[in-house]
This record gives structure tokens, C-alpha cells and sequence, in this order.
């Protein structure tokens, strides 16, 4: 009875300094400023994988060009990979356009708002899914991010080195219970901005936290964080001769060299060059084994003309 009372008590304590916390230090995004379902759709998918400098001005550029579902569902997928240059993780561009299309195609052109019908979207997630109903319908969801996931888990847990204690469905659990009635959108964002700006991966600001009281992972994080983590995550492998570089990176290239090519196209030959500086006979095998996952993606078109094969992109 006792420790489910000391655990009330922290939560309150936890809701009631970061919610101050926020009121203070909250950062002024674009996307907070409008309640279009369609632009936190864009947002979220944008925000993905890439850091918020970076998207806010391309967020800006890709709305005045697609400024509704109907407008992007228009666009063929090559002009939504041109519009998309700088942010990578090219995938992510063809899987909004793919949802466009469904949204206009089986919602009448207006965003779902149910977890279930939210889910059946392309290259739509959990996590997406989670802020997509709270920041867009002020439902009381979490949105278990990158720095979410890392707040809950230490002031909760303890810290996350050198293993995480709890894994993503304990941690969303506990998160969706956190929440304080009525107030899901500033509580994600409140956790979203204190993971970026005070709770930091490799540099968490310990000493001005209002939360280090009641944190468990305080004081051994700041020893922990500065020996870091082992990488066990598996990286699937380039070309024989440069194994070092993943083909995600390769994969990359070619979506770029494509997109300021004359008319979006080069050949196998001038292509290979342009992405792998060393290229030689024999990595042949492995680019095009790699264009042609990316043509059954997508993301590219490969012809025969003469002599010489045309990459494209779509």
C-alpha cells in the first residue's frame, strides 16, 4: 500500500514539473500552429529519422506545394521524391503519397480518426498512429518517440545504459497511464520538448533538472552517457569492397544523383560512378541487384536502350 502510494506521489510530482517545465521552455514549431490533420500527418512523417532544423524549412516548402491530401494524391511520385530532397529516408516520401492516395481513395480525402483505421495507412505506425490522435484530435494518447521513451525510462527506471530495462509495450503502458485527463497534446509535447532540450541522449542537463529528485537514473547517467553503448544493431552490409558503408547510404545516392540528373536519368554506367567513386567490374553484381529493389520499390525505372541500360527515376 505503501509503495503504490510513493508511486501516486511521484507521478503527481513528475506531471506537475514537467507541465511547468513546458510552460517555460516549450519550443515554437511550425506544425504546433495549425490543427489540419493533413499538415501533422506531414510532420510526423518528416520528423521521423531527421532532426527538426531540418525539417521545418522543408515542412514549408512541400505544404505550399502539396497543401491538401487531394493536391499530394495529384502529384506522381517522382515530383513527391523531388520535393523531398534533404530530408533522406526516401522511403518515407512514397509511403505519405501512398497514403494520400488511400485517405482521398477510402476517407473521402479526410484523415481517420480511430487507431484501427489510422493503422491501415501505408507506412503508418504506432508511434505515428499515437501523435497523429493526439496532436490532431486532442486525444489522450501517447506518442512513444525516441525522446519520450527515454524521459519515462529514466526517471522511472533508471538509466538506459548499459541495456534498456523495459521494453517499448512496459514503457507505453506506463506512459499512457501518465497522462493527466484532458491534456494529451501538451503532455506529448511537454515530454517530446523536454527529451530534446533538457533530458538530452548524450548530454542530459542533470543539474538544472527539476526532475533529478525524484529521477532514477540521477547521478549515475552522467557517468553512464560518457562511455556510451555497444552497437549490436545489424547493418545490413555494402559492396564487397566497401562493407563499411551500409547499402541504406548507397540506396541514397542514387535517389540524389537521380534527382539533378538531366531529366532524372543516367546511365548504369555514369550512375555507378557517380555513387561509389571505386566502382569497378566487379561490384556490378551488387548495384544492380541494388536497382532493382529499389525499381520493385518504386523508386526507380530501369530500361534497355542499345547497347546501354537507362536508371530513371519513377
Amino acid at each position: 500500500m505503501k509503495t503504490h502510494h510513493s508511486r501516486q506521489k511521484k507521478i503527481r510530482s513528475f506531471c506537475r514539473k514537467l507541465l511547468q517545465w513546458y510552460s517555460d521552455h516549450k519550443r515554437d514549431l511550425p506544425w504546433r500552429k495549425t490543427g489540419d490533420p493533413y499538415r501533422i500527418l506531414v510532420s510526423e512523417v518528416m520528423l521521423q529519422q531527421t532532426q527538426v532544423d531540418r525539417v521545418i524549412p522543408k515542412y514549408q516548402e512541400f505544404l505550399r506545394r502539396f497543401p491538401s491530401f487531394t493536391a499530394l494524391t495529384a502529384a506522381s511520385p517522382r515530383e513527391v521524391i523531388l520535393a523531398w530532397a534533404g530530408l533522406g529516408y526516401n522511403r518515407r516520401a512514397l509511403n505519405l503519397h501512398a497514403a494520400a492516395q488511400d485517405v482521398v481513395k477510402r476517407f473521402g480525402g479526410k484523415l481517420p480518426s480511430t487507431r484501427e483505421e489510422l493503422l491501415s495507412l501505408k507506412g503508418v505506425g504506432s508511434y505515428t498512429v499515437g501523435a497523429i490522435l493526439a496532436f490532431a484530435f486532442h486525444k489522450d494518447e501517447t506518442a512513444l518517440d525516441t525522446n519520450i521513451r527515454r524521459v519515462i525510462h529514466r526517471v522511472f527506471f533508471g538509466s538506459e545504459f548499459p541495456a534498456w530495462k523495459k521494453n517499448d509495450k512496459e514503457l507505453e503502458s506506463l506512459a499512457k497511464k501518465l497522462i493527466p485527463p484532458g491534456r494529451g497534446y501538451d503532455w506529448n509535447h511537454a515530454l517530446m520538448d523536454f527529451g530534446a532540450l533538457q533530458c538530452t541522449a548524450r548530454r542530459p542537463l542533470c543539474e538544472t533538472c527539476p526532475l533529478k529528485k525524484i529521477c532514477n537514473a540521477y547521478p549515475k547517467i552522467l557517468e553512464d552517457v560518457k562511455h556510451g553503448r555497444v552497437k549490436t544493431a545489424y547493418v545490413e552490409p555494402g559492396p564487397a569492397s566497401s562493407p563499411n558503408i551500409p547499402n541504406r547510404i548507397f540506396r541514397g545516392r542514387v535517389v540524389e544523383a537521380l534527382r539533378v540528373a538531366p531529366r532524372h536519368t543516367l546511365s548504369f554506367d555514369t550512375l555507378a560512378h557517380q555513387i561509389k567513386e571505386d566502382y569497378t567490374e566487379d561490384d556490378e553484381p551488387w548495384l544492380a541487384n541494388l536497382l532493382t529493389t529499389l525499381e520493385k520499390e518504386g523508386f526507380v525505372c530501369i530500361k534497355k536502350a542499345k547497347e546501354d541500360i537507362l536508371v530513371s527515376l519513377v
